[in-house]
């Protein structure tokens, strides 16, 4: 590249973020994070620790996103100046590392693109992800634990936090069924397009003759909605029950009822949880993922009123899993929403998920 394309280069991203600004409503992020700014202030703020958590999080979200757009800014104009001055002094050595700062902005300012798109309701907030294992077995419940170690990686690779709220483990092998909660930023508005159904073709290592077998795991994804009125559970329709935690067994586990499952009765929706210490901590995580479980229901409702009205609903059957993982006779992964392929099979299981929700974002 010539220092004429590298600058042109540079201008074109300034321009891109320039844009990206737009679409993130940058004066409204500055307004709020002022806002919140005041509250924190707020010495009766601190009165309510839980009201005081929600708000320093959402602070702390608001001013990360301002944070790395105005590093990202500074990036490109200290470019657009070593460009210059390396032209100047025709310092031709320099056009290899200022043509990976070019490629390095471009990724970043794609991201940040992307991240702006991340425009729904509860894009973002955390999520709650759950995997259950599908008819098959041993087998099925081995695909759950490949996509819970997936999902857990791709978790690390972003510096999401991940928390297991619930483990079933298999009678052989894998994994049942897992809950696991991400946090982050923008996790839902990313993770959301992995919800549906996982299909996975393999040689299974469980058959003594070798043969191909196809296996399927479900993933519910839902946000984690704070308590902040709007989704109302009525006590009297609950039905909550306790029993004795399973696991390795401790001081307080497998010895008291600590577990808890609650039932909503209008919506025969369940949620447990059974890895905390006491049976309060788990009540307070089950009531989380009930509220998650309504909201999702809620926003799930909405759009399939929308679709109805266009004549675009489709129904739920076999052959609508979102991906498919053919590990024989193809080394591939099809994403059957967008129609993304890749041959690096072990790469997507060991977390490199991005070129999907990616592709999902710029098709959706």
């Amino acid at each position: 590249m010539t220092f004429e394309e590298l600058k042109s280069g540079l201008q074109e991203q300034q321009r891109a973020l320039e844009q990206v600004g737009v679409a993130m409503g940058l004066d409204a992020l500055k307004a709020r994070s002022e806002e919140l700014q005041r509250q924190l202030d707020d010495q009766n703020l601190w009165s309510d620790m839980a009201k005081a958590q929600v708000v320093a999080q959402e602070a702390k979200k608001v001013s990360n996103k301002l944070n790395a757009y105005d590093k990202l800014q500074s990036a490109i104009a200290d470019a657009l100046v070593l460009v210059d001055m390396a032209a100047e002094m025709e310092a031709v050595e320099e056009i290899d590392s200022l043509s990976a700062e070019l490629s390095s902005i471009t990724e970043r300012v794609e991201a940040m693109r992307l991240e702006a798109l991340l425009r729904g309701e509860y894009d973002s907030c955390d999520a709650i992800l759950t995997l259950h294992a599908g008819a098959g077995g041993t087998e099925a419940q081995d695909w759950v634990s490949m996509l819970y170690r997936m999902y857990t990686r791709y978790a690390e690779k972003k510096g999401y936090q991940c928390k297991t709220i619930d483990y079933l483990a298999g009678d052989e092998a894998g994994i049942k069924s897992v809950t696991f909660e991400l946090s982050g930023d923008n996790v839902y508005g990313y993770m959301k397009a992995e919800k549906g159904v996982h299909r996975l073709v393999r040689i299974s290592p469980f058959d003594a003759n070798s043969r191909r077998h196809t296996s399927f795991a479900s993933l519910e994804v839902m946000p984690v909605i704070p308590d902040d009125g709007e989704i109302v559970i009525n006590p009297e329709e609950l039905k909550i029950d306790t029993y004795r935690s399973g696991g390795a067994g401790g001081q307080h586990v497998n010895r008291t009822d600590s577990a808890v499952r609650i039932t909503h009765l209008p919506t025969g929706i369940v949620v447990q949880c059974q890895n905390e210490r006491s049976q309060i901590q788990n009540r307070e995580v089950a009531m989380t993922m009930l509220r998650a479980k309504l909201a999702e229901k809620k926003e799930r409702e909405q759009l399939e009123k929308a679709n109805e009205i266009k004549g675009e609903l489709k129904r739920i059957e076999w052959g609508s899993q979102i991906r498919s993982y053919v590990f024989c006779p193809y080394t591939m992964v099809k994403d059957h929403r967008t129609g993304y392929e890749t041959g690096n099979v072990q790469a997507v299981m060991d977390g490199d998920i991005d070129a999907f929700i990616t592709e999902y974002l710029r098709k959706s």
